[in-house]
């Protein structure tokens, strides 16, 4: 059996990328297809890419540090891929990917990491934070994700299977597809720095960009003097932020992995203040031992738990005001909160889990198409989480 793998774009390795990864992994065989790939040969071996099919994007100018600016071509180029010689089709896709053509004979499934966010529910939200809300670039803007939006509902009937990394985003294809999908988590690199001495600074790590949140957080602390935040992480909120800080708040930057790892397992509870459709950073606070005090939206709803063996605590909404009240609550519950039950949390998003359910849902996809059965269908075995 022939299989293609197509990913949307290669330039950093991050949730999808990682998840990538582990799709490899079940099938090493396979040939990867991207829109382009401006990856580090390391990062490239980190994931398990050889060699990558690229599309006409791939000689664009500033392709790797202005992507976005080609939106617009993306949609073109991904259905320029000829795989009309493979049986097995993986679209891991978070754009553009699940586009691709296929044709009947084909299998195609795709792992949906999100439908693209920035063209359906958070539209407005994107169009403000980069200033495209009036003028002629607004009505450019508009006309564009327009265009997106109707493009990837066309697209949407293209795979046989959609697979989508949560509950949350099972919701949203669901809301704008009209299509069912099966769960399958996203695998998480669990805790590498085991029993490190307690601290008593809590942290937050993310993008610094205004949809997550950080500066609601900045500003609970400025309400908590007594109490320590650090925050890692860099972007274009970073001046901001940096300049509206109280003297409690510190600022790392961009850290490393073995840094931001260390800073989790030392903290007394990691903060995220962010509606995202899964969360892998909140997984690998949890796997180093850390509670995680998260926004009660999204994918940390189904991966943080609040109950039995608890990992964690939710506030209602991203405001300074809940987020100050949600860490003043944690304190004086703090001493019900234990690195094993972190821990034991967020083992269930383990890799080996990940590839266990991605290769049984494809495996039994293969037979129901050797039944000569119907392809239009939702498999519903139960799943392990």
């Amino acid at each position: 059996m022939r299989v293609a793998v197509v990913h949307d774009w290669l330039y950093v390795v991050g949730g999808a990328e990682r998840v990538l990864c582990e799709i490899l992994q079940c099938y090493p065989q396979a040939d990867v297809f991207s829109l382009f790939d401006v990856l580090t040969p390391r990062d490239r071996a980190f994931i398990g890419i050889d060699h990558t099919t690229t599309s006409f994007l791939q000689k664009a100018p500033f392709i790797g540090t202005h992507h976005r600016w080609y939106l617009p071509l993306m949609p073109l180029a991904i259905e320029q891929f000829d795989l009309s010689s493979y049986d097995l089709v993986i679209s891991s896709s978070f754009a553009t990917a699940k586009g691709v053509l296929t044709g009947p004979d084909q299998i195609h499934i795709s792992y949906v990491h999100s439908p693209m966010r920035y063209a359906w529910d958070m539209q407005h939200a994107y169009l403000r934070d980069n200033g495209f809300t009036s003028g002629i670039k607004g009505v450019v803007a508009r006309g564009l994700l327009h265009y997106m939006r109707l493009w990837d509902t066309r697209t949407a009937d293209g795979p046989d299977v959609l697979i989508a990394n949560s509950q949350f985003v099972a919701r949203r294809i669901k809301k704008i597809y009209g299509r069912d999908s099966q769960v399958i988590y996203p695998p998480v690199s669990l805790g590498q720095c085991g029993d490190v001495t307690r601290r008593s600074y809590f942290v937050t790590a993310s993008r610094l960009v205004p949809y997550k949140n950080v500066d609601a957080i900045v500003e609970a602390f400025a309400e908590l003097k007594d109490l320590r935040l650090i925050v890692a992480g860099d972007g274009p909120d970073a001046a901001r932020l940096r300049k509206s800080a109280t003297a409690n708040v510190a600022f790392e930057g961009f850290v490393s992995d073995e840094r931001l790892r260390y800073l989790m397992a030392s903290s007394r509870a990691f903060i995220f203040g962010a509606e995202e459709d899964f969360g892998i950073v909140v997984v690998e606070a949890m796997s180093e031992g850390a509670p995680v005090l998260a926004l009660n939206r999204g994918g940390a709803r189904e991966t943080v738990s609040a109950e039995t063996s608890r990992s964690g605590m939710f506030f209602a909404n991203a405001t300074p005001g809940e987020i100050a009240d949600c860490i003043r609550s944690f304190i004086e519950q703090e001493d019900q909160f234990s690195r094993a039950d972190c821990r034991k949390q967020a083992q269930k998003f383990s890799a080996e889990r990940f590839r266990r359910e991605f290769k049984d849902l494809v495996d039994r996809t293969i037979e129901h198409r050797g039944r000569g059965a119907d392809m239009n269908w939702a498999p519903t075995w139960p799943m392990t989480i």
